[in-house]
């Protein structure tokens, strides 16, 4: 349980008080200045928060012409606990202790006793008392801004791991939604174009467009929603399972063109090159089945060297490309992918009117 300090007008009034009573404890009314002048330094507390110096310096002629040492005490503590300067608190304690030492206006100081030397070290200790006091004070409020300071500084780094762990998350979510998720419903959305034109069935004709039309808008809300998971997306990184050169003949057989694929691929290539080979051919039929319908497509993946080739030609379109939205991250996402794995892409047009499109990586670990 949290114990709460009194607030600060409080303290100094009761401090206020303790002094006044030392006051009266060593009141003498046949020396009435002293005692006004014991009475002004008591109330001169209440400054001591604004002007700690100050405070002792006006609480210090009482020291001198009286017993009350409350007020002048409880103001070097205040002065200790705010101060820095090491000097100025000696030359204050030292000035509190010869003060206290002197009895005005008949000062009576032999040092060559020795009972005025054992009241000498006396009160020296009793000024030490509160500098040390004070300087622990400060000493632990200091300590409590750096651990306040360090646990903010902790809560700021959890917040950023949080925000990069969640930004990761959000680009390995982008990815696959574009890789698996826009793959298939690309593919839904050509075979019922296909379907669409190629039927005679006025039902089935109206079937087949609106499969495309829901396909169509699935594939605009996916694109924004990859859009916005890639805005706040970090450098991409894998989800497993994930697929491997073992599947791309079942990835050729199933994109819906007519594609001849030649590899000579080991398959103990390392996981993240087979995954980075597999994407790159999904992306290229994708990119055929949508921008060049009724072409057909070869796959030359082959391993030359110390690098991976992997090229995907197609011929010319047969006919007209359906209108299918796009947000152009297919080839980014490819050529960051080979970045992180220390390869390129490059692509282009082939002079018979078809496209072309070269992966090569380092084979790096291959057996």
């Amino acid at each position: 349980m949290i114990r709460r300090r009194p607030p600060a007008p409080l303290q100094d009034a009761a401090l206020v008080a303790v002094s006044l009573i030392d006051v009266s404890a060593h009141f003498d009314a046949g020396e009435p200045l002293r005692m006004a002048c014991a009475v002004a330094s008591a109330f001169s507390l209440l400054l001591r928060r604004r002007l700690p110096l100050l405070t002792f310096l006006l609480t210090l002629p009482t020291v001198l012409f009286s017993d009350a040492v409350i007020a002048s005490l409880v103001a070097l503590f205040t002065l200790a606990s705010l101060s820095r300067h090491r000097t100025l608190l000696a030359v204050c304690a030292m000035a509190f202790t010869l003060s206290d030492m002197t009895s005005l206006p008949s000062p009576n100081l032999d040092l060559a006793q020795t009972a005025t030397l054992i009241t000498l070290g006396y009160t020296a200790a009793t000024a030490a008392a509160p500098v040390f006091l004070g300087q622990l004070v400060q000493t632990r409020r200091d300590l409590s801004l750096r651990l306040a300071e360090i646990s903010e500084v902790r809560d700021h780094e959890q917040l950023l791991t949080a925000q990069a762990v969640l930004a990761k998350e959000r680009a390995q979510l982008a990815r696959e939604m574009h890789d698996v998720v826009s793959h298939q419903v690309s593919l839904i959305a050509v075979r019922a174009g296909a379907l669409q034109v190629g039927t005679a069935d006025a039902d089935a004709k109206e079937a087949a467009a609106t499969i495309r039309r829901l396909s169509v808008q699935t594939l605009d809300e996916l694109r924004h929603m990859v859009s916005v998971l890639r805005a706040s997306g970090g450098r991409p990184t894998e989800l497993t399972p994930q697929p491997s050169l073992a599947d791309l003949q079942q990835l050729v057989s199933g994109s819906g063109i007519e594609a001849k694929l030649m590899t000579d691929l080991p398959h103990d290539l390392p996981p993240t090159l087979q995954r980075a080979v597999y994407r790159t051919v999904q992306e290229a039929l994708t990119n055929v089945r949508k921008h060049a319908p009724g072409a057909t497509a070869s796959l030359h993946i082959r391993h030359e060297g110390d690098a991976v080739r992997v090229t995907v030609t197609n011929t010319a379109p047969t006919r007209p490309a359906l209108p299918l939205p796009s947000a152009h991250h297919g080839l980014v996402g490819l050529r960051q992918r080979a970045a992180l794995l220390g390869g390129t892409i490059t692509s282009g047009p082939t002079p018979d009117g078809g496209y072309e499109l070269c992966l090569e990586l380092p084979a790096e670990g291959t057996a």
